[in-house]
């Protein structure tokens, strides 16, 4: 079985399943993917995949606010997040980080908003799921003073190794994304060849950056198995033994996952 790790169903374009989100759903279930986590990015999506994971035996979502959609008036407050975070299908935190790629100008009210989402994970206990596009250094710095006892996820890693020791160091997983087939990927295929075998995920961050030979399509949760087997070659391991690891290591990372409730 595999588990989509990082998927954003209330966003997916559904065209090829004609508008339907149950047919999406069972297209990756006959592919093997036997969880779904569905993604929070913003207070107004909250509700949404909240709904989402209680209308699916097979999914769980998360809660937070992502750095492209914050107020520039002000981070999320921590009463609310805490809030949010007791119902019972959020099993994580997120996702949160750092985006100085598209909005640099932002990096004050990012970082406040990190800190925020770290603190609510220190306080919780659930695992956080960090976003990070050109923030290496600021990424790092604020995970070491956060000192979480619990593990992380670097969703979509992007990096390079160096910056995926640094991570694992901290006690961090790396999940990768279609990203890991796209020609000029050499950087990030070395870093898959290298992460332990029992802190990695798999993830589609679909409706976004479907993998080859989907490219330039929009991405749907039924093709992490093309990321899975794409990371299984890449790892001269079989297909079987890499889902089944990518999948323990999901359920050790997010224990509150109802994975074959």
């Amino acid at each position: 079985m595999l588990v989509d790790s990082h998927c954003h169903l209330d966003r997916l374009d559904l065209t090829a399943h004609k508008g339907s989100l149950d047919a999406a759903l069972a297209a990756a279930r006959q592919r093997g993917v036997g969880h779904f986590l569905c993604i929070g990015v913003s207070a107004d999506n909250t509700a949404a995949v909240k709904a989402l994971a209680e209308r699916y035996d097979d999914v769980d979502c998360s809660v937070g606010v992502h750095p492209l959609d914050l107020d520039p008036g002000a981070a999320p407050v921590l009463d609310w997040l805490l809030s949010e975070l007791e119902h019972p299908r959020v099993v994580a935190i997120g996702e949160t980080g750092f985006d100085y790629h598209y909005e640099p100008e932002a990096a004050d009210l990012q970082q406040q908003s990190f800190r925020l989402h770290l603190e609510a994970a220190r306080i919780c206990g659930k695992p956080v799921i960090v976003h990070t596009r050109a923030a290496r250094a600021d990424t790092l710095e604020l995970l070491r003073e956060a000192a979480l006892p619990q593990a992380g996820v670097l969703h979509c890693f992007t990096e390079d190794w160096d910056m995926a020791k640094a991570a694992l160091d901290l006690g961090f997983y790396i999940s990768l994304s279609g990203i890991v087939t796209f020609r000029n990927a050499d950087a990030l295929r070395e870093v898959a060849r290298r992460v332990p075998a029992d802190r990695l995920l798999v993830e589609t961050d679909s409706p976004y950056l479907a993998p080859i030979p989907y490219r330039g399509k929009p991405n749907l949760p039924q093709y992490v198995r093309d990321v899975a087997e794409f990371l299984s070659d890449l790892r001269g391991v079989d297909f079987d033994v890499l889902a089944e690891q990518t999948t323990s290591n999901f359920k050790r990372l997010f224990p509150l996952a109802r994975i074959g409730a």
